[in-house]
C-alpha cells in the first residue's frame, strides 16, 4: 500500500513539473519573439500573411510619407471666399430712425427676423430681410419709409446673430454650436472659438462636413500646399470634427524602459524619438541587435519588417532619419539569457513544490 502511494506521489510530482514547464513555455511564448526570420526578402508566415524583411540602411530607408491633397481640398479652397454677411432668420436687428426718437421706443428690444425672413416695422409693416446684406436691407426699408416720412434715414445693425451657425466637436476644449457673425469665420478661428485643440487632439485630422459632403483636412497638409486654415471659410450649417491623436499612434512592445503608445505629433516622429519617449531599451533584458519596425502595406497586401542593430552607434543616425507612420509597431526582442531566466523563474516554484512533497 505504501509503495503504491509513493508511486502515485512520484507520478503527481512528475505531472506538476511537466505542467509547470508547460506554463513557463506558454508564458514565454505569449510574449513576443522575433523567432527565425530570414535576413532579407519575402516570406509567408504560418498564418498566411506575406512579409518583406529589410535590414535598415541608407539604401533601404523608406521615403518620408507625404500626405497629398485630393481634388476635394483644391475645390474647397477655390470655392472658399470672404462673403458679406447676409441677414438670416432668427437674427435680431437694431433699427433707429434719425429725427424720430419716439419710434425708437417700439424697437427697444430690437426687431427679430421671423421664420419667413421678414421684419415687422411700424408704418410699413412687413419688410423682407433674410438673404440681404445690411446695406441692402437699409436701402429697402428707406424706400418704403419715404412714403410716410419726410426725412427717412434708418440706421440698421445686427444686435444678435442667431441665424447662421456652425457646430464643432471632437478634440476641442469647448465643443458646441457657434454663431457666424458679420466677420468671416475661418477654419482657424472656428477652432479658436471652441477653445483650441486639446492635448490629445490631432490638427492634421479634421473632418469638415458641408451639405452632406465630408472634407478631410489637415493643417500641416494645407501648409505643404502653400495654403492655411485661414483660407477656408465656414458656412452656415457646417460641422467640424477634430479627431484624436489615438488615430495617429505608434505602438511600442517588447524590452523597453516604458511600454506605452507614442502619438505622432504635427511635426512628425522619428524612430530615435520613439526610443527616447519609451525611455530607451531595457539595459538588462533587451537584445539591442534586434530592433524591429512592423509596418502594414495595405496597397500591396503585405507587411514590411525593418530591423536595425542599435548596438552600433552609427545606426542612431539612421534611427533619426527613419520616419514613423500611424499604426507602426516597434518591437525589441529579449536576449537569450533573459528568456532562459524567465523559464527558470517560472520553474522554481514548481521545483520547490516537488521538494516539499518529496519530504512527506
Amino acid at each position: 500500500m505504501r509503495q503504491s502511494l509513493k508511486v502515485l506521489r512520484a507520478l503527481s510530482l512528475l505531472l506538476i513539473t511537466l505542467w509547470s514547464a508547460g506554463c513557463a513555455t506558454t508564458t514565454i511564448n505569449s510574449g513576443l519573439q522575433a523567432g527565425e526570420l530570414p535576413p532579407v526578402g519575402d516570406f509567408t508566415a504560418e498564418n498566411g500573411l506575406q512579409f518583406n524583411i529589410q535590414p535598415l540602411s541608407l539604401a533601404t530607408l523608406p521615403l518620408p510619407q507625404v500626405t497629398r491633397p485630393n481634388n476635394d481640398i483644391y475645390q474647397l479652397l477655390a470655392s472658399s471666399k470672404k462673403m458679406e454677411y447676409h441677414i438670416a432668420q432668427g437674427d435680431i436687428l437694431g433699427i433707429v430712425l434719425v429725427g424720430y426718437p419716439d419710434m425708437a421706443v417700439a424697437g427697444a428690444n430690437g426687431y427679430p427676423v421671423d421664420q419667413q425672413g421678414f421684419v415687422q416695422f411700424p408704418l410699413v409693416g412687413r419688410v423682407k430681410a433674410s438673404g440681404l446684406s445690411v446695406p441692402q436691407f437699409t436701402a429697402s426699408l428707406q424706400s418704403k419709409l419715404q412714403r410716410y416720412l419726410k426725412y427717412s434715414d434708418p440706421q440698421v445693425k445686427i444686435i444678435n446673430y442667431r441665424g447662421n451657425k456652425f457646430f464643432i466637436d471632437g478634440e476641442v476644449r469647448q465643443p458646441g454650436e457657434f454663431a457666424i457673425e458679420d466677420a468671416p469665420v475661418s477654419l482657424y478661428s472656428a477652432i479658436s472659438k471652441a477653445g483650441g485643440v486639446t492635448e490629445t487632439g490631432d490638427s492634421n485630422s479634421i473632418v469638415l462636413s458641408r451639405k452632406g459632403r465630408n472634407y478631410n483636412v489637415g493643417l500641416q497638409m494645407l501648409r505643404q500646399m502653400g495654403a492655411s486654415g485661414n483660407q477656408i471659410y465656414i458656412q452656415d450649417g457646417d460641422s467640424i470634427h477634430l479627431n484624436s491623436q489615438s488615430r495617429n499612434t505608434v505602438y511600442v512592445l517588447g524590452e523597453f524602459g516604458q511600454i506605452k503608445p507614442v502619438p505622432i505629433l504635427e511635426q512628425g516622429l522619428s524612430l530615435a524619438q520613439v526610443l527616447g519617449e519609451s525611455q530607451g531599451l531595457n539595459s538588462f533584458t533587451a537584445n539591442a541587435a534586434k530592433v524591429y519596425v512592423v509596418r502594414d502595406n495595405l496597397e500591396f497586401r503585405r507587411t514590411n519588417i525593418y530591423y536595425v542593430d542599435m548596438q552600433t552607434i552609427t545606426n542612431l543616425a539612421l534611427a533619426n532619419r527613419f520616419e514613423m507612420q500611424p499604426n507602426d509597431i516597434l518591437y525589441v526582442d529579449p536576449t537569450g539569457l533573459t528568456r532562459w531566466n524567465r523559464v527558470i523563474n517560472s520553474l522554481l516554484p514548481s521545483t520547490s513544490a516537488v521538494r516539499s512533497l518529496s519530504g512527506l
